[in-house]
């Protein structure tokens, strides 16, 4: 089975985003979506999933998706971050990768505020 796992990091309060929701879904050449795993980010704000194998494909495509707006809304010293009359932007970070080893593990870290966000693949 192929691994996906992420380490998210709050560029605010440097710390861990610990309780973020994320979702992976495969897409399908019809359009739809499959999700694949619903997952919480632990409180060192990690999360370690695997893909079935079974159903394993090196061209499809999957959306990992972050839902960081409920995150940052429950965190007091974002709000000192957000400049006055401005709004957070990105309630969610969506990646779209594909898997092309169905034993691999598949690290995406994240580094995340309210209004950017770094991410990269680790091996």
């Amino acid at each position: 089975m192929a691994t996906v796992s992420s380490h998210i990091l709050d560029s605010v309060s440097g710390t861990h985003a610990g309780g973020i929701r994320v979702e992976l879904f495969r897409l399908h050449d019809d359009g739809g979506k499959e999700l694949v795993f619903d997952a919480i980010a632990s409180d060192e704000g990690r999360i370690t999933e695997t893909v079935d194998a079974t159903v394993f494909n090196s061209t499809t495509e999957y959306e990992l998706i972050f839902h960081t707006a409920d995150y940052f809304a429950s965190r007091p010293n974002t709000a000192s971050a957000i400049p006055v009359n401005t709004k957070q932007v990105l309630d969610v970070v969506v990646v779209r990768m594909t898997m092309d080893d169905a034993e691999a593990r598949y690290h995406i870290p994240l580094v995340l505020s309210p209004h950017s966000y770094t991410i990269w693949w680790s091996g």
